[in-house]
């Protein structure tokens, strides 16, 4: 067995990349797995879904237990989990290793700064910044109390005015505190990892290569084999959750535009339509589907975001994110502390599920920026990824928070948004509740939902990608029906956790893949250290 090997440059080892897959044909069907990997993960993933439909309300409870005991009892670690990330990356950014260069001293980028950007934005974000803008910020303004500060909406609807500045900041740095740098952080340290030892160290491009210099050429074994399967597993439940979560904001923008009924056999019908629009773009490839969806994207995003700011009140949407940033910076050592506070319901209820969400997109978007970040630098890189995407959340749901937090407040007893959030609680109409107080509704609603699906879609297609990469032994040319596999799969367990249990479902099966996969992280940050100590800057 070679022992780990940390010079300069490439680490020595024998493996080739897919020397251990299974290729051929079954009838004019190609396939070329990494037969341990892809034979546990696919039929542990296809038992699930059979199971879940043929015992729907027996895991429907399973499911609402597993996420009450990881949210409850396992807040406190989740928290100083990705605490320890966020300092990790600030760390490295001043120290002298992040001169190296992802790829080697002479690599070149290979997208510009915008096609760069458009791909962080479309993968790395997706549907929350639809489902969670509006209601996130309204929410912890009035319910779930972050630090203890109090609702400016009392018992009866009236306002409180002492209550109202310190509410909205806190109600809006609440929501940057969960979309801002902690997420990033996460990101960034899957990605860099994934990175480094590809492009600088010459290993598969697969997450047990990011754990070669503790496991050696063990790695190749079953102790990478379980590593690769509990990341599959982390973006499979990862994704079927924005999925669900898509699925249910496009049903209710169908409902509020056009009448549709909102039900669970509505929103399994667009899961299937969805997917099947995300199998072409699978199908074309990572620059033939993703890059020109992801910019597709960032377009209609943009004029989107540009429309709700203009035509809304415009002072107030900028002043959202101005006082939103002011109250983040602010707070943001007392939000991350988990000990001595009295939130409950925002600590663990949100909090928790959120950390757990990130790290369980981690595998997906970690592969996703790597595949498209040869050529930065290690400091380049992280102040990027943390910064700019952080950024952008922050204006967006600065200005979608702080508009529908004001029409709150001017008129609370006409609000659509106060109806939704508040009085009665549908999380998924929220975003169309404040549409509602704006000109040109149906026709801002329509381009909502279409931006919900366009996101949809580039997840379901990225996603399926990247876990086709970690199922072929780090290939990343593997047979197409290998990815249309997964990206099936991917909508049938967004599918069954919908019938199993809806919101509560989809937020059992992140916890349950994020714990586990963040003390893998937790080792990450070591062997990426030590990683990039050997690299030549």
């Amino acid at each position: 067995m070679t022992e780990p090997s940390l010079g300069s440059g490439e680490i020595e080892t024998d493996y080739k990349v897919g020397q251990d897959n299974i290729d051929g044909k079954l009838g004019p069907i190609g396939y070329d797995i990494h037969n341990p990997v892809f034979a546990t993960s696919g039929l542990t993933a296809v038992g699930f879904v059979f199971l879940t439909l043929i015992f729907p309300d027996q895991a429907g409870a399973t499911f609402v237990a597993v996420r009450d005991f990881t949210i409850t009892k396992l807040d406190w670690l989740f928290m100083h989990i990705v605490n320890f990330f966020v300092i990790f990356c600030i760390a490295l950014i001043f120290m002298p290793i992040s001169k190296v260069r992802l790829g080697g001293k002479d690599a070149e980028p290979d997208y510009s700064y915008l096609e760069w950007f458009a791909m962080l934005f479309a993968a790395g974000m997706g549907i929350g910044l639809l489902f969670f803008g509006v209601l996130e910020p309204v929410y912890h303004m009035n319910v779930s109390g972050p630090l203890g500060v109090a609702s400016p909406i009392a018992a009866d609807g009236s306002i409180i005015g002492e209550n109202v500045e310190a509410a909205r900041a806190m109600g809006l740095a609440a929501t940057f505190y969960h979309w801002g740098l902690h997420g990033w952080a996460v990101y960034a340290i899957m990605a860099l990892a994934l990175s480094l030892f590809t492009y600088n160290k010459g290993l598969p491009f697969s997450i047990r290569s990011c754990f070669y210099p503790i496991l050696g050429d063990r790695v190749w074994g079953w102790w990478g084999h379980v590593i690769d399967i509990l990341a599959v597993f982390a973006t499979l439940f990862g994704l079927a959750t924005s999925l669900g979560l898509g699925a249910q904001q496009a049903n209710a923008g169908f409902s509020f535009a056009f009448g549709l009924e909102i039900s669970t056999n509505a929103q399994v019908i667009i899961i299937i339509l969805v997917t099947a629009v995300a199998l072409v773009s699978v199908w074309r490839g990572l620059d033939g589907g993703v890059k020109i969806l992801s910019e597709i994207n960032m377009g209609i995003a943009v004029l989107f975001f540009l429309f709700v700011l203009l035509a809304g009140p415009t002072l107030i949407g900028l002043n959202g994110f101005w006082t939103g940033l002011v109250a983040y910076t602010r707070d943001i050592i007392p939000l991350s502390n988990p000990f001595g506070r009295t939130d409950d319901a925002y600590r663990q209820g949100w909090t928790a599920f959120y950390w757990a969400w990130w790290v369980s997109w981690a595998p997906f978007v970690g592969m996703f920026i790597a595949r498209v970040s040869r050529g930065r630098t290690v400091r380049e890189f992280i102040i990027c990824v943390l910064l700019i995407p952080s950024l952008i959340i922050f204006i967006w749901m600065g200005v979608f928070g702080g508009i529908a937090i004001d029409q709150i407040l001017v008129s609370p007893e006409t609000s659509l948004v106060k109806a939704n959030v508040i009085d009665n609680y549908s999380p998924e109409l929220s975003l169309f509740g404040m549409l509602n107080e704006l000109p040109f509704t149906k026709t801002a609603s329509t381009i909502a939902i279409f931006l919900a699906l366009v996101f949809f879609v580039t997840s379901s297609d990225s996603g399926s990608l990247v876990v086709d990469t970690i199922t072929a032994g780090g290939k990343i040319d593997a047979p197409v029906p290998q990815r249309i596999f997964w990206c099936v799969i991917e909508g049938l367990i967004a599918i069954v956790l919908l019938i199993g249990g809806g919101l509560s479902a989809l937020q059992a099966g992140v916890t349950a893949t994020g714990l586990p996969f963040s003390a893998l992280m937790l080792v990450m940050c070591y062997t990426i250290f030590q990683g990039l100590r050997s690299e030549p800057r």
